[in-house]
């Protein structure tokens, strides 16, 4: 059994419970790891996504180039991503917990880097967990770090406190994105919102 899977009992047990959860509106919640306009923008876009979640390294690759120049780079909206850890639970959890500590200044870095590396063990090419130490050392830990890191429990109740509030926002998959607590979508889909509908409904916010 590896570390990761030995760190995930109480996550899983928490999400089998969690997802039943619903209401909430999108607000600003503890934890939260954003980019763009400051808190208090007038349009603030929530991305629930999980780094073993396909559909969000496809939405990752495909849309978010174009909505990070056009909405966050600009200024534009507040974009925040939070965590809710999709199968295999364990290597989602060992992701999220490596990305947050690396820090607010790498966080995303490290996300990124989690989602574009599905293909080597979605492939075989690499297992998971030979994986995310991988990505683990190109962000400078060390095997030791990386352990002490995922093992946290202080780490790991932090993210079961995030899962809760996500999970009472009403998230029952992913990727899933809100616009002002407000879901937006595009029907049919398998790699999330379109740029498209997305820019629909923040330029209607920009524009009151």
């Amino acid at each position: 059994m590896t570390l990761a899977k030995k760190l995930t009992g109480s996550v899983v047990a928490l999400l089998a419970l969690a997802l039943a959860a619903c209401g909430g509106a999108g607000k600003p919640a503890e934890g939260d790891m954003a980019l763009g306009a400051a808190e208090g923008a007038k349009v603030t876009v929530i991305e629930y996504a999980s780094p073993t979640c396909p559909h969000c390294a496809l939405w990752q690759k495909n849309t978010w180039p174009g909505f990070k120049a056009r909405y966050v780079d600009t200024n534009k909206v507040r974009y925040i991503f939070r965590e809710l850890p999709t199968p295999p639970q364990d290597v989602a959890t060992a992701g999220i917990l490596l990305a947050r500590c690396a820090g607010p200044d790498k966080y995303f870095d490290v996300m990124h880097e989690l989602l574009a590396s599905q293909d080597e063990w979605r492939s075989g090419a690499l297992s998971p967990n030979a994986s995310l130490v991988k990505t683990a050392q190109a962000f400078g830990f060390s095997q030791e770090q990386y352990t002490a890191c995922i093992t946290n429990p202080d780490n790991i109740a932090a993210l079961e406190k995030r899962i809760q509030a996500a999970t009472a926002d009403g998230v029952q998959g992913t990727p899933t994105f809100k616009v002002n607590g407000k879901d937006v979508i595009t029907p049919g889909s398998d790699e999330g919102t379109h740029l498209v509908d997305l820019a629909k409904a923040i330029d209607a916010e920009l524009a009151k």
